[in-house]
């Protein structure tokens, strides 16, 4: 499974279900003397690249798989009708003929919410799944900071951070995915097969066939 595919597509539903990043579970302690030691975490990527996030986003998409395959079914029903409707129009009576665009709007609508349904639950799981998963990186995330005296982390994960500039060696995103990979012992997924096309992003409405004129 491509992992850049799958980051995407994980913080782009995670986000529209409303996820939120873990609040800590204690207050921070008092800084130590001395200078300030800063890091940065692309916090959100973090979470979709860890073993584990691409293990489970991978088996939300394999469960809503026959539901992807139920919306195309019907995406293209809706296809074989209206083209037939095109070729055939001329040679029905307007009521044959206004029967079966009624059925061909019907099953549009059909469609429609179908497929809303079918978005909106694929986005609730795996904002759930991210949400769970975040709240374990993020007390890794805090344990492997104070083991190296960081005393503030802040995420670059959004567009509107307000960190402009930061070297590498101040990004923790790789150590702190590492650290959690080793802590929950999942293993790397495997590499999808050559030509293997990508996931989808979620259940989505395919566009239908324009409707034929009347």
């Amino acid at each position: 499974m491509n992992r850049s595919i799958v980051l995407a597509l994980l913080l782009a539903t995670a986000l529209a279900a409303g996820a939120q990043l873990p609040a800590p579970t204690a207050p921070p302690a008092a800084a130590p003397a001395g200078p300030t030691k800063i890091a940065v975490i692309a916090f959100k990527a973090a979470v979709a690249q860890t073993n584990e996030g691409q293990r489970d986003f991978a088996d939300v998409e394999k469960k809503f798989m026959p539901r992807e395959n139920q919306l195309k079914a019907l995406n293209d029903e809706i296809e074989t009708l209206t083209k037939q409707l095109q070729t055939q129009g001329s040679t029905l009576n307007d009521a044959e003929r206004a029967s079966r665009a009624k059925t061909i709007d019907e099953k549009k609508k059909k469609l429609e919410r179908d497929a809303t349904d079918a978005r909106n639950d694929f986005q609730q799981e795996v904002g759930d799944m991210y949400n769970t998963l975040a709240s374990k990186v993020y007390d890794v995330m805090s344990g492997y900071a104070q083991q190296a005296g960081f005393t503030m982390i802040l995420d670059v994960s959004d567009q509107q951070s307000p960190v402009l500039f930061a070297t590498q060696n101040t990004d923790i995103s790789k150590a702190v995915i590492d650290a959690y990979n080793v802590k929950s012992g999942v293993p790397a997924p495997p590499a999808p097969p050559a030509g293997a096309p990508g996931p989808q992003a979620r259940p989505s409405a395919p566009r239908p066939a324009a409707p034929a004129a009347h």
